[in-house]
């Protein structure tokens, strides 16, 4: 089984998500009814559904059988998608996401449109912030209703629950790096903010849940968090490089990371081994969203310059490399999930968007 199997229970997927919501509406208070339909479709939206393809990937390498018993988790990670997604786009001040409006935007733009008292702003935040929690028991809710002993299940919720407290341990000192100049970010605080928020929710968790519905060892769950950590890691390096507007022809991406001050491996190399000159043009992007084109541009030249890109690129090679070798050496990964786990690595590493 590939990925191109498993993207085929995508409408499956599509299908039980909608009956999660319809479910949903149908036992709010109807005053909350709309509200429940907003983040209907803020999850319906779209997106790439990874996670979800992870947990169904998770179980077939653990049983080699089809994974349909696993799609209730597989749904249960989209609700925590879209969780993460809505919370985040309120501490970064997004406007768009999956092609329109962010949540607490909608909502401040209803408000606003209803005429309502107070500060739309406020009323939007609020409001998004209580759906993202909302989310929550939708997660639980789909990971007990897989069909799997009792057993496995409580292990899937175990895995859940640690998942959830990474992430946010990632996203707290994301925050804490975001508020520090730019020469007080190390390496080190970057990678552990790439393991925590990104590497643990999209890859290793993912893979985790979907092997301990199956029934595996814990000696494999080791060997899929190594592999998850890894190829985690080099998944956000790479999304940071998209971010930064590298590749932007091919990915439709532009600068915003620059702009938005992110503490990228991009930046902080770039600042690290620039020179003062250099670290003046950094300064005049970084958290800077009227910043013209022109100094976006020079900002770009110095993480060239300084060999900060390369650097990066390099980065996510070898993590690459280390990864895939942890799948080779496995003895507990079935030859049967070694091609997927390589597939999910290409897919992950060498995207354009």
């Amino acid at each position: 089984m590939n990925l191109a199997d498993l993207y085929r229970f995508l409408p499956l997927l599509e299908r039980r998500l909608s009956e999660d919501y319809r479910a949903a509406r149908a036992g709010a208070p109807p005053p909350a009814r709309p509200f429940v339909d907003t983040t209907r479709e803020f999850t319906l939206r779209g997106g790439k559904r990874l996670r979800a393809v992870l947990v169904l990937g998770g179980y077939f390498l653990s049983t080699g059988r089809s994974p349909r018993p696993a799609l209730p988790a597989a749904v249960a990670l989209e609700h925590f998608q879209s969780w993460m997604l809505i919370h985040d786009d309120i501490i970064d001040h997004s406007e768009v996401r999956r092609g329109g409006p962010t949540v607490h935007r909608a909502m401040a733009r209803a408000h606003a449109a209803a005429g309502g008292e107070g500060s739309s702003d406020s009323y939007g935040e609020g409001i998004a912030i209580t759906l993202g929690d909302l989310e929550e028991p939708a997660t639980v809710g789909a990971l007990l209703s897989a069909s799997a002993p009792a057993a496995s299940r409580l292990a899937a919720i175990a895995e859940y629950a640690r998942m959830t407290r990474l992430t946010a341990y990632g996203q707290l000192l994301d925050i804490r790096n975001g508020s520090l100049p730019p020469s007080r970010v190390r390496e080190r605080d970057v990678l552990e903010v790439h393991r925590l928020k990104s590497a643990v929710y999209t890859v290793v968790s993912p893979l985790r849940i979907g092997s301990v519905l199956g029934g595996t060892s814990p000696a494999r769950l080791d060997d899929l968090e190594r592999f998850g950590t890894d190829i985690g890691i080099a998944f956000q390096l790479r999304d940071d490089v998209l971010g930064a507007g590298f590749d932007a022809e091919d990915a439709g991406k532009s600068a915003n990371d620059l702009v938005e001050g992110k503490r990228t491996l991009l930046v902080v190399r770039a600042w690290t081994r620039g020179s003062t000159a250099d670290r003046a043009r950094l300064d005049r992007v970084l958290g800077n969203p009227r910043a013209s084109g022109g100094d976006v541009e020079r900002a770009r030249e110095v993480i060239r310059a300084t060999g900060s890109l390369d650097y990066s690129e390099g980065k996510i090679r070898s993590l690459t490399q280390r990864a895939l070798a942890t799948v080779e050496r496995s003895r507990t990964i079935p030859a049967r999930g070694k091609p997927l786990l390589r597939e999910v690595a290409d897919r992950l590493v060498h995207r354009r968007a």
